[in-house]
């Protein structure tokens, strides 16, 4: 059967996408659902002055909005319908997660199986309404006190504000689920990913329009495109690297029938932690330069506005704390989303152990130093990803932000799940196709 898949998966081509009917309408669906996202993206919440929310981004995109903005597709700087995303959901599912570690009853839903994990995702989706429900306010409050965003402030402006942003979350929400039922999957991630990439040719034009005013050297183009290339190639291929450990299972004997030994792999991904740790690494580092530049924008000075000097983007400070940060939350989210003591007891009751290793409390220990060496690999290449553009900022005094970071993470993983997610689907058509030509031999026999 593995030679079979392996034959499968190497025949993958064109000629196969197009007989694939099903894939074809899966794909269709995916883009006509990115499309109605990104026509959210353009249309503005009632009551603001576009000119003056145009001019207040650009005074405060170095900080949080600028990272959110990303996030959205540019749906914050325009403060579209679509400006909250699914920021709140992931917030949401985060805190869940994190619940279901330290509180005993989201813990035993956790280990419930299918149902528990419907119930958790219920959950989450109702504390992404209050979290957006809060969200939503908050920014209505604040472009009120903005000065002259709003064009007729009041409790109106901020029910429709409220109501627009938490409506436009929910259905954004409900889109994502729809890719991954009905779509190629991963329904969350392609929102994300579809924002970024609609980000990215402004970006180019930016960076290109650099070059022509002689800002920048057609050298240094050259160097950016070839380390581009380079730090995509190398997030695919540490996104891709596991420490696979022997797991051996003894003989058993079933009935009169006695069953071979099985040998099999626990793998130990090398970035347990995704993208979670720059996420909660910027957003805690941008979040004082976010308030000090709106307090600039009403005309306030002080210590925010020094604090937010020293943590801009490129400046040392920032790099060192931002490198510090993402180590911190490396090891503490991989603890929280993995157990070695769980894990050893799984394998403990099917009867699994590791080579030289006695089942139980030894077996966790060395599942857990195993995993505290990888994630030194995983933090180290994380925190090199993040900081490429912080030097490039510093040297070259362009922001190249799509270039590491969190967004580089975000898209290098979706375009790798999505492509397996293709070859899966190309594989089953393809295997029922031979098992239907099976049974067609075997009738005509």
């Amino acid at each position: 059967m593995a030679s079979a898949a392996e034959q499968l998966a190497a025949n993958l081509n064109f000629g196969a996408l197009a007989k694939a009917d099903e894939l074809k309408k899966r794909i269709w669906f995916t883009l006509g659902a990115l499309v109605v996202y990104r026509l959210g993206t353009y249309i503005p919440l009632p009551g603001i002055n576009p000119e003056a929310v145009a001019d207040l981004f650009r005074q405060t995109q170095s900080g949080m909005l600028g990272m959110f903005n990303m996030f959205s597709g540019g749906a914050v700087g325009r403060l579209a319908i679509f400006a909250l995303a699914i920021m709140p959901y992931i917030s949401a599912s985060i805190i869940v997660q994190l619940l279901s570690s330290v509180v005993p009853t989201f813990e035993a839903l956790k280990k419930e199986g299918e149902q528990g994990r419907k119930t958790l995702n219920q959950y989450t989706r109702y504390l992404t309404l209050v979290l957006a429900v809060f969200q939503a306010y908050a920014i209505g409050v604040g472009l009120q006190g903005s000065g002259n965003l709003v064009l007729e402030p009041g409790p109106f402006f901020l029910l429709s504000t409220t109501i627009t942003l938490v409506g436009g979350t929910m259905f954004l929400l409900w889109l994502g689920e729809q890719i991954t039922s009905r779509g190629i999957g991963n329904g969350t991630s392609m929102i994300i990913f579809s924002g970024i990439i609609a980000e990215f040719p402004s970006q180019l034009a930016q960076t290109l329009e650099l070059g022509r005013q002689g800002a920048i050297s057609t050298g240094l183009l050259l160097g950016i495109l070839v380390m581009a290339i380079c730090v995509i190639a190398f997030c695919v291929f540490m996104e891709r690297a596991q420490r696979r450990l022997l797991i051996n299972y003894p003989k058993r004997q079933v009935g009169n029938r006695m069953y071979e030994g099985q040998t099999s792999f626990l793998p130990l991904k090398l970035n347990t932690s995704g993208v979670i740790p720059p996420i909660f690494a910027s957003s805690l580092l941008l979040l004082p330069t976010t308030i000090a530049s709106f307090s600039q924008a009403q005309g306030g000075t002080g210590f925010l506005s020094t604090i937010a000097t020293y943590l801009a983007h490129g400046r040392p400070l920032f790099m060192v704390l931002y490198a510090a940060l993402i180590i911190f939350f490396c090891f503490f989210y991989t603890a929280i989303v993995f157990n070695p003591v769980e894990t050893a007891d799984n394998l403990k009751k099917h009867g699994g152990f590791m080579p030289g290793i006695r089942p139980g409390e030894r077996t966790a220990e060395h599942i857990d130093r195993i995993l505290t060496r990888i994630t030194v690999l995983g933090a180290g290449y994380l925190t090199i990803v993040c900081l490429i553009p912080e030097f490039m900022i510093t040297y070259a005094q362009i922001p190249i932000i799509l270039l590491g970071g969190t967004s580089l993470l975000i898209v290098v993983t979706t375009t790798m799940d999505t492509v397996a997610q293709v070859h899966g689907h190309l594989l089953a058509h393809q295997y029922e196709g031979l098992v239907k030509k099976a049974k067609l031999r075997g009738a005509r026999r």
